[in-house]
């Protein structure tokens, strides 16, 4: 994919159309949108909807898949890993039955 300038215009074209639709129909939209910019080369454009500017973000969940700029799941992976440490912690601190069945039934 070739990044140039028009391209990055039509984002913003588009933006502002969307925002001259909601305009027309009487609606508004909720403007905690966030930017994630792909690429290591990536300019990093600002875009605007209305008198908004959307921020930046590292990384976007998706669907429950956890996207970053760079589209590696590192950080996926660790979150994952963190959420099982918690879990395991939580079991471990409040269970006293320490009996095999038991503590392999809740892992």
């Amino acid at each position: 994919m070739v990044d140039t300038k028009e391209s990055r215009a039509a984002i913003q074209r588009d933006l502002d159309r969307l925002e001259e639709w909601a305009d027309k129909s009487l609606m508004k939209f909720n403007k905690k949108g966030k930017v994630l910019h792909l690429g290591q080369n990536n300019p990093r454009q600002e875009y605007v909807l209305g008198a908004t500017q959307l921020e930046s973000s590292f990384a976007k969940k998706d669907l429950g898949i956890l996207v970053d700029a760079k589209l590696t799941m590192n950080l996926q992976s660790a979150l994952a890993a963190m959420m099982g440490k918690g879990v395991v912690s939580c079991i471990t601190q409040n269970i006293s039955s320490r009996q095999r069945e038991v503590i392999l039934f809740l892992y």
